[in-house]
């Protein structure tokens, strides 16, 4: 590429180089935004909680950022901001060898921007704190709020201390999407649970987990007497409630 230098390469970079220069103007604005903000617990305290629906889309987690997120953000922020300060000078300034190679080395440093930015959402996109509460409590039958997907990294992290191999989880409104299709078959596991059904278990002598998204909070508090949700751990937005006071 280096060695083919013609007119479309030439706009090509400086097109980059513009593009770089944008960018690294919207980050420093929002970074003199949010440089001193306090960041109490992780990001998912700062982002927008949406309806269910908008996450159908690839990109619908977008619109959960907030201004006060990204203090969260404050390391991959400074990290994408160079690699497009790079950018703009490959573009503009260099030539040869040397812009592509700023091009290259530009791309390395965003694509690692993200990666930093992916651990700091890691609590709010996964649930690996909650399983790792799960596997160092008594062991319980675990009920999961909403449909599978929503906790199934829980599964993948807890392994047997999520579902006993004499004992399976249980869905609580998880009947729907995919599982609904042979849900109905005959000989179908039992483990489908309506709001009606969660007092029933939740009473009953044995010790019970449920894993639910902050927002629904307020509704199991309505089908289960407040005094009777023990909190296990709470982490990305999501909480593990237990039945049982005691978790020795």
């Amino acid at each position: 590429m280096a060695r083919i230098q013609d007119k479309w390469n030439r706009v090509g970079a400086i097109v980059a180089g513009g593009i770089g220069m944008l960018a690294a103007l919207a980050i420093a604005g929002i970074y003199s935004q949010v440089w001193n903000l306090p960041t109490p617990g992780d990001i998912s305290s700062a982002l927008r909680q949406q309806d269910f629906e908008a996450y159908t889309l690839s990109l619908g987690h977008m619109g959960d950022l907030t201004m006060k997120s990204f203090a969260y953000l404050r390391t991959p922020l400074l990290m994408a901001g160079v690699a497009f300060l790079m950018l703009a000078l490959a573009g503009f300034r260099w030539r040869g060898v040397r812009q592509y190679i700023g091009f290259a080395a530009s791309m390395v440093l965003f694509l690692n921007a993200a990666r930093v930015a992916m651990i700091t959402f890691d609590p709010y996109l996964a649930s690996r704190p909650l399983a790792e509460a799960l596997i160092a409590a008594p062991p319980g039958r675990l009920i999961v709020d909403n449909q599978y997907y929503t906790f199934s990294s829980v599964f993948f992290y807890a392994g047997k201390a999520a579902s006993r191999p004499d004992q399976r989880a249980l869905l609580l409104n998880g009947r729907t999407t995919n599982l609904e299709y042979g849900s109905w078959a005959p000989g179908a596991p039992e483990v489908f649970l309506k709001d009606a059904d969660l007092p029933r278990v939740w009473q009953s002598p044995e010790r019970a987990y449920l894993l639910i998204e902050g927002p629904q909070l307020e509704r199991i508090r309505k089908i289960l007497a407040p005094d009777s949700l023990h909190l296990v751990k709470a982490a990305g937005g999501k909480s593990l409630l237990t039945n049982h006071a005691d978790l020795r």
